[in-house]
């Protein structure tokens, strides 16, 4: 009776030691702060200055309030032409400085780069690595985005009812 339980609290301290020890923060589901803002609309970003990679930086981002005189969170992600991270620049922007967004390749270094900006409390947790994703995401470009592609949701739900309803049981 003994070795069982023995065996079943060492698996469960083993298993306590691997949550403890991984990676496993969730950088997504960051809550605004419930101290006074130091202005109106103020926001925070994750910062960090040529992290070895997205993770270290998150992980380890300074917890300030960005400038008045920016409005955006960019990140600039420097990597390998093989697609390793070489280092992760993040910190608060102004609208002028985002017009760098997208990735630029260096022939004479062998890297590029790529710059992301995006508007939001903390909203570039991840690297841009491509055109994609090395975008300037604004709020109104969401909220615009949203209001065109609401009604196209209308005809998608009436066929998907009308297939189902025919399919036979």
């Amino acid at each position: 009776m003994v070795a069982p339980v023995l065996v079943y609290l060492l698996l469960v301290a083993e298993l306590l030691l691997a949550v403890v020890k991984s990676d496993s923060i969730n950088f997504y589901n960051i809550q605004p702060p419930v101290d006074a803002t130091p202005y109106p609309r103020s926001f925070k970003c994750f910062t960090c200055e040529q992290a070895s990679d997205n993770y270290s930086c998150n992980r380890w981002a300074e917890d300030k309030w960005c400038p008045r005189n920016t409005r955006y969170c960019m990140t600039v992600h420097h990597f390998s032409r093989h697609g390793k991270t070489k280092f992760v620049t993040k910190r608060c922007a102004s609208f002028d400085e985002c017009s760098l967004t997208g990735c630029r390749h260096h022939g004479n270094t062998h890297h590029a780069e790529c710059v992301s900006c995006c508007e939001g409390m903390a909203c570039n947790v991840e690297l841009p690595t491509n055109h994609t994703n090395a975008v300037f995401m604004r709020i109104q470009d969401l909220s615009s985005a949203a209001t065109h592609s609401g009604c196209s949701w209308t005809p998608v739900f009436l066929i998907t009812a009308a297939l189902v309803i025919l399919l036979p049981l």
